[in-house]
């Protein structure tokens, strides 16, 4: 019997910060309209925004699915040769050739789960820490 694939798992920014971008977009109106050209400032929420809601990174049996605001990466399983945790609790494949391939709005609180999606082609990290 075989055993079933791992369900895919998906790993985003934080919706909240579509919020954070609306509100900074209500506070710019009386700056946006003060001069020609101002309304410009409204770029910055809406790349908040669209940065938000394309940013991801998907762990699927086939293998890493990174996208970003602006093109993507597919890394099969093949050629990921293991995890490293940076400074500030980013998370990034390392590849067999040593290239790096950073895992956005992976965190190591993530860990566990990425593992798990993974189907144990990856190792949980964060269970081999010493307390």
């Amino acid at each position: 019997m075989r055993t079933p694939a791992p369900t895919p798992a998906v790993f985003r920014v934080s919706p909240l910060v579509v919020l954070f971008a609306l509100f900074l977009g209500v506070c710019a109106i009386p700056v946006a309209f003060g001069a020609p050209y101002l309304w410009l400032i409204y770029l910055g929420p809406v790349g908040i925004v669209a940065w938000t809601l394309r940013t991801r990174t998907v762990v699927d049996a086939d293998g890493l699915r990174v996208r970003r605001l602006v093109g993507g990466r597919r890394v099969p399983w093949e050629v990921c040769g293991g995890l490293r945790v940076d400074r500030r609790s980013g998370v990034h494949a390392v590849l067999t050739g040593g290239e790096e391939v950073a895992l956005p709005a992976v965190r190591v609180r993530d860990l566990p789960a990425l593992a798990l999606a993974s189907g144990g082609r990856l190792p949980d990290l964060a269970a081999h820490e010493s307390p």
